[in-house]
């Protein structure tokens, strides 16, 4: 999402530094990239190909369909099975696979039954087209009902250390052996400045406070994948660093009490 312009719409105002920054992180050893054919729209997906197509034979690309775009930070959610098809279709042809390896439905269209969502996505996992299908922004009990409609592998979900509210939805997928995404890990970048007693307990590790905030998550459970993202090499290193900090369960505890935005 970060390596468009403003709104989430566009290119990115540096286009090379966008490249440099997909190259470094495989390079780092990163193995799953997280995008979306509504980030820019298209632009995402299409940096991602030309950066580093051929690809590695270990990288995962995970990309989403179900928004429409009608300008910047405008979003619609669409999923209706024939636009859900095109999605599918069109994030193929622009990332240069002939399968997703990880398909998201990005978000569930209220107008449109699950069923006939969750069904073309099932039709294009047959057809070899998707190899997983995961959700996004979603509950419990929407994991449930898709679960019951396609084989579900992941669930995508705001989550940060003052965004907690969806706890119910990580111990589910930790007690389901579902992946957990936290989408905003980072929350856009605000808890990187963080200062007061994260800002404190960094130094006590040697590390920054998003250092910090990215090795809670990391801490939480073992199905925890965060996706920060960046449009600049440097924070693309600091954030990966954050694999090297080690929290202790006193102080993961105490973060989670302290940050908590749950009532």
């Amino acid at each position: 999402m970060r390596l468009t312009g403003p709104g989430v719409w566009g290119p990115p105002s540096d286009r090379e530094e966008a490249l440099r920054v997909l190259r470094r992180a495989v390079e780092l050893g990163v193995n799953l990239i997280d995008t979306a054919d509504s980030y820019g729209p298209f632009v995402s997906e299409e940096l991602i190909a030309e950066a580093l197509h051929p690809y590695p034979e270990d990288l995962v690309i995970a990309t989403k369909g179900g928004f429409t775009r009608q300008g910047p930070n405008a979003w619609a959610p669409l999923g209706r099975p024939e636009y859900l098809r095109q999605c599918v279709e069109m994030s193929l042809h622009r990332l240069k696979v002939e399968r997703i390896d990880l398909y998201q439905l990005h978000r569930i269209d209220p107008q449109v039954p699950l069923a006939d969502q969750l069904g073309e996505l099932a039709a294009l996992q047959k057809e070899g087209k998707i190899r997983h299908i995961g959700l996004s922004a979603v509950e419990v009990a929407e994991i449930e009902q898709a679960r019951v409609l396609a084989e579900v592998v992941s669930v995508q979900n705001i989550y940060n250390l003052t965004r907690q509210r969806h706890r119910d939805v990580l111990e589910y997928c930790a007690r389901e052996s579902l992946a957990f995404i936290p989408y905003f890990p980072l929350q856009a970048g605000s808890l990187a400045g963080t200062g007061g007693e994260l800002a404190e307990l960094a130094k006590g590790y040697g590390a920054s406070p998003s250092q910090i905030a990215l090795a809670w998550l990391l801490a939480l459970s073992p199905v925890t994948l965060p996706i920060p993202g960046t449009s600049r090499t440097a924070h693309l290193e600091e954030n990966l660093a954050a694999t090297g900090v080690r929290l202790t369960d006193e102080d993961v505890a105490h973060l989670t009490r302290q940050w908590s935005d749950e009532p």
